[in-house]
């Protein structure tokens, strides 16, 4: 899709509120709530952003954008040299982070940036009458974006928390996990220590009901600490073998030794480097695979062996 910036505004000093439209005024694809768009900008990056707006918007798609301290060039261009007016290139919305709108009991938690995703989500439970809180982390209210329109939408069922920047004032999800209601659902958005202890505090509840996105890292960051081991991986078609290190990935590996594999997000949640597999039991971290794709396919930039196993790959 080829999109033209309409407006940009200061969400916080370190966020900007990003508005697109189709540069030929057309209507722009449908999404549901909780997708996101590849964006490709002028410098050569491409960022993936959630769409914050609600679903039902066919005019306009809108994205909020932090600035990284250490942007490599993406969020740097945004703040920096994007104006009303540019054209960007981008893919149709595609969503990995689906709501199941049957959930009649769903918590959202938010961590900083992570409320883009989770405002389409609570604005389409307002929309059909399902019940929800929304839980907004930050450090202090000024750098919580969009939240005066958060408040005049969702009223007391927004739960803010504002912890200075202090791990031991973040919000206990341990306790507000703990006891699991008929048909509840969560779903968290955030920084990955934040959804390490979402994933860890609800690791008991039914498969399909615990809902997350990464914005950094992978699935695989999600796993205990220190728990990879070396092992080997055996390419059938090519014939050869290697030994996939510890702190290394088979896509890293893979690379290294001079195979091409097509990736995008190397996080596990785009299906783009899926590789089949003939032989081995294998740990998967990825989170687009199902169960019957878990079978044939893995994700070879987070997936692994489990110990004492060798994956003979379909390479």
């Amino acid at each position: 899709m080829l999109l033209k910036v309409a407006r940009i505004e200061a969400a916080t000093p370190r966020i900007r509120r990003i508005e697109l439209s189709a540069a030929d005024g057309s209507a722009l694809p449908a999404f549901t709530a909780g997708a996101h768009i590849d964006v490709e900008l002028p410098n050569g990056e491409t960022r993936s952003y959630s769409l914050l707006n609600e679903q039902g918007s066919l005019q306009r798609y809108v994205i909020g954008v932090l600035r990284e301290t250490e942007s490599s060039g993406g969020s740097a261009y945004i703040h920096d040299k994007l104006n009303i007016g540019d054209t960007l290139q981008a893919s149709p919305p595609t969503n990995d982070f689906a709501l199941y709108e049957a959930g009649e009991v769903n918590v959202l938690i938010a961590g900083g940036i992570g409320i883009t995703p989770l405002m389409a989500m609570a604005a389409r439970l307002s929309e059909i009458g399902r019940g929800y809180t929304l839980y907004y982390c930050a450090r202090s209210a000024g750098e919580a974006a969009f939240l005066p329109e958060l408040r005049a939408r969702h009223g007391e069922r927004l739960l803010t928390h504002f912890d200075g920047g202090d791990p031991a004032r973040a919000l206990d999800v341990k306790t507000l996990l703990g006891t699991r209601l008929p048909g509840m659902h969560v779903y968290v958005c955030g920084p990955l220590g934040l959804i390490r202890s979402v994933v860890t505090a609800a690791a008991d509840w039914p498969k399909g009901t615990v809902h997350y996105e990464l914005f950094k890292g992978s699935a695989a960051d999600l796993a205990p600490v220190n728990t990879n081991q070396p092992f080997d991986i055996v390419l059938k078609k090519a014939g050869r073998t290697f030994t996939v290190p510890a702190d290394k990935t088979i896509l890293e590996v893979l690379k290294a030794e001079g195979f091409k594999v097509k990736t995008l997000c190397t996080a596990g949640r785009c299906g783009t480097c899926r590789v089949g597999y003939v032989a081995g039991k294998v740990d998967h971290r990825d989170d687009i695979l199902d169960d019957d794709e878990r079978e044939e396919f893995l994700q070879v930039c987070v997936s692994r062996a489990l110990p004492g196993e060798t994956l003979v790959l379909d390479l």
